[in-house]
């Protein structure tokens, strides 16, 4: 299975990749992951990066 990475690589404070939506350790070890490995790492970038579009983040009070 191909790489998911977009060459838009951007890590988040969790050290997931904004553009394709995996961990830094996954991105490390992607080569040595198996074939099922990897199809479960991509359904679990998709699930990341959907998350992230759907998430707002709370309103935060501020000083007058």
């Amino acid at each position: 299975m191909k790489s998911p990475c977009v060459r838009q690589c951007t890590l988040n404070e969790n050290d997931m990749c904004l553009g394709c939506g995996r961990m830094l350790y996954e991105i490390t070890s992607w080569v040595s992951f198996s074939e099922q490995k990897r199809a479960d790492v991509m359904t679990q970038c998709q699930n990341r990066l959907q998350a992230l579009k759907t998430w707002k983040p709370s309103l935060v009070d501020q000083k007058k």
